[in-house]
Parts: C-alpha cells; sequence; structure tokens
C-alpha cells in the first residue's frame, strides 16, 4: 500500500529519463555529483525513528516522480538516491525502505531502459549480460551477509565511503 505512490509516479518518469538525450559530460558531471550527494545523505543517522511519513501521499509521489526521473537520466535504478532520502526523512524502519528501494530499482531500471531504447539507443548485450550476473551474484552474496553478519550501520557507512569515492572520481575525470 505505501509504495504505489512512488511507483506510479516514477515509471513515467524514469522513461523521460532515459529517453532524454544529454552530452557525455553533462552526464558524468550530473552523475558525480549526484553520487556525492547521495553518499553524504547515506552516512547521515537520522534520530531515532519518531513516526513513519509513508501516508504522505503527495510527498511520496513527488518523491518517486524526481527520484525515478533523475534514475532514468543517469542510467541507475534509483534506489541509491531513494534510500539515503527515505531514511533521512524516517519514512518506515530500514525493512521497509529495503523493500521499496528493490522494488524501485527493478521498476526504474526497467523503464529507463524503456526510454533509451525508445530513441533509438543500442545496447552492448556482450557487456550487459555479465554485469547483470555480476548485479545478481553480488546482491544475493551482500543481502544474505548484511542479514546474518554484518551490523547494517556499517554497511551504511561502508556504501557512503564507496560512493562517495565513486563520485569524487567521475568529477576529477570529467570536469
Amino acid at each position: 500500500k505505501q509504495c504505489w505512490p512512488f511507483v506510479v509516479t516514477s515509471i513515467p518518469a524514469a522513461f523521460v529519463g532515459g529517453y532524454w538525450k544529454i552530452g557525455a559530460s553533462a552526464f558524468f558531471v550530473i552523475l558525480g555529483i549526484c553520487l556525492i550527494v547521495a553518499a553524504l545523505l547515506l552516512w547521515l543517522k537520522p534520530q531515532k525513528l519518531t513516526g513513519t511519513k509513508s501516508d504522505n501521499l503527495w510527498l511520496n509521489a513527488a518523491l518517486g516522480g524526481s527520484v525515478g526521473f533523475l534514475s532514468g537520466l543517469v542510467s541507475i535504478g534509483g534506489g541509491i538516491f531513494l534510500s539515503p532520502i527515505l531514511h533521512l526523512i524516517q519514512w518506515d524502519d530500514a525493512k521497509r525502505i529495503s523493500a521499496l528501494a528493490s522494488l524501485f530499482i527493478l521498476v526504474n531500471s526497467i523503464s529507463g531502459l524503456a526510454g533509451q531504447l525508445a530513441r533509438s539507443a543500442t545496447i552492448d548485450w556482450t557487456f550487459i549480460l555479465p554485469l547483470l550476473l555480476a548485479v545478481l551474484a553480488g546482491g544475493q552474496i551482500g543481502s544474505r551477509l548484511g542479514a546474518r553478519k554484518f551490523d547494517p550501520i556499517y554497511i551504511k557507512r561502508i556504501t557512503a565511503l564507496l560512493i562517495l569515492v565513486a563520485g569524487i572520481n567521475i568529477l576529477k575525470d570529467h570536469l
């Protein structure tokens, strides 16, 4: 019930973002800045969960559409942008945010890819297929280790550092 405003607004927005052609330089600058902001948001630790904001239809729809467009534009599923925002505003507990992020990544990846294909973008399947297998394997391993072995705050902080380094490297190479 709580996920539909995010998904309904993000699917068409991700399609438009994927369809919208931007230059390589602009793409990398936008991507680098977004990754750095996501890393900083992920690093922040909100106070104890005091109440959920999941019933705010307009906020959820606006976040879904905005992050959906951005995810289509930079060709990322969007969970890396949406999750830190939801944690920061204390949308719900970590398990519900992770569940929403997983669904969000799936639908936005498909929609953004459809947008790119609609504008006649070509896809190099010899590159994509091994990447998909690596994502599947990494996701399974990470999920199991995260659920059973590691403290979630350490996972968040390590992820934030990796995203920050990636964002800085992208900007360093393209500014």
